[in-house]
């Protein structure tokens, strides 16, 4: 991954602004977030509280240091106090959860979002191997930069530090159009999450070491 820009913590309002654009139409958070105002609304709080998080316990990669594109990974080989990681998501749920309520005071949204915890948690990933994996959360491109190649630069930089190190990638998309991109890194169809309550299926994808 030396080819490939670490974000660092004062990137945050930049990060923030790429995935809110980026993430308005996907179609999890349409489905869990219905109403458009307050999508508009919650999607940078909840951004901004993901990315918190995940600067103490993830990776977060641009093409450059102008921010073009985003990959945010969990390394699973890298071993974590789990008191801290454990604190870390505890203190990114109660922050999700604050805004959840104080965006939507019907709490519509706090309940989709309860409904479908299935969508959010990876835990579909325990089936997986634990210790020589890295698990993809988010892959995304400025739209003034899109069609230019900078996802699959990205994912190729992650598939070759893969293959070095005989790692297994695993990552899940929403978006039925997005399989084919990632079939075409390597990646194969491992399941599909389905939730009775929501019209809405999750692609849950690996790339074999």
């Amino acid at each position: 991954m030396d080819n490939l820009y670490k974000v660092q913590e004062e990137d945050l309002e930049r990060l923030k602004r790429i995935l809110t654009v980026c993430f308005a139409e996907d179609p999890l958070y349409c489905t869990l977030i219905e109403d458009e105002e307050t999508r508009e609304r919650l999607l940078p709080e909840l951004f901004e509280s993901d990315l918190t998080e995940f600067f103490e316990t993830c990776d977060i990669y641009s093409d450059s240091e102008e921010l073009n594109s985003i990959l945010v990974v969990s390394d699973e080989t890298e071993h974590q106090n789990p008191i801290y990681h454990y604190l870390a998501q505890l203190r990114g749920t109660i922050r999700t959860d604050e805004s959840l309520i104080k965006e939507d005071h019907s709490l519509k949204t706090f309940w989709n979002f309860a409904l479908g915890k299935d969508y959010l948690n990876a835990s579909w990933t325990s089936q997986l191997h634990q210790t020589k994996r890295i698990h993809i959360i988010y892959l995304a491109v400025a739209p003034s930069h899109q069609h230019h190649g900078l996802a699959e630069h990205l994912m190729k930089e992650l598939i070759e530090h893969a293959e070095k190190n005989d790692l297994m990638l695993s990552l899940e998309t929403h978006n039925p159009q997005n399989v084919p991109f990632y079939e075409h890194l390597g990646f194969k169809v491992y399941g599909v999450v389905e939730n009775s309550h929501f019209d809405l299926k999750q692609y849950c994808m690996i790339r074999e070491i």
